[in-house]
């Protein structure tokens, strides 16, 4: 198991006063931790240049309230916005094959689409959302894993 320290994270003394992220253009991966309790981060602006979004990416960013993940992105690790407790509106892109182990857990989702594209969900990706009251699974989806909708 890898642990990780709050000291490899490069503006996390400055969390509490970011309020928007901005990824520049040519940016291919966001990563891990790398906005990792941002409390104050009410909008994120990913460009198509983005493939990976890492590891608790934007996990703890209690004041994000929607973000549209663009079709380049291949990859959202886990936990990438977990905790995430204002976001109530996600985009997945159609270029998404698998949402990782709590990769929503515990955020403010209401409802949340599936693309096709989509063959696995992991556990606990949507453990502890509780305003959680619509979910549209799409058809390629062959492996759920368990809890993933536990405390919901």
């Amino acid at each position: 198991m890898t642990f990780y320290s709050t000291n490899n994270i490069p503006w996390y003394e400055f969390r509490n006063s970011i309020n928007s992220v901005v990824i520049n253009i040519g940016v291919t991966s966001i990563g891990n931790h790398a906005f990792y309790e941002c409390t104050g981060v009410t909008s994120v602006t990913i460009p198509n240049s983005v493939t990976e979004i890492g590891w608790a990416a934007f996990s703890r960013c209690s004041s994000l309230t929607s973000v549209a993940i663009p079709n380049s992105v291949t990859y959202i690790g886990t936990g990438a916005f977990a905790n995430c407790s204002g976001l109530t509106s996600v985009t997945i892109p159609n270029t998404i094959t698998s949402i990782e182990n709590n990769t929503f857990a515990g955020s403010g989702l209401t409802s949340v689409t599936i693309p096709n594209s989509v063959t696995s969900i992991g556990p606990r990706a949507f453990e502890g959302c509780t305003g959680l009251t619509s979910v549209t699974i799409g058809s390629s989806v062959t492996s759920i894993g368990c809890s993933v909708y536990f405390n919901t």
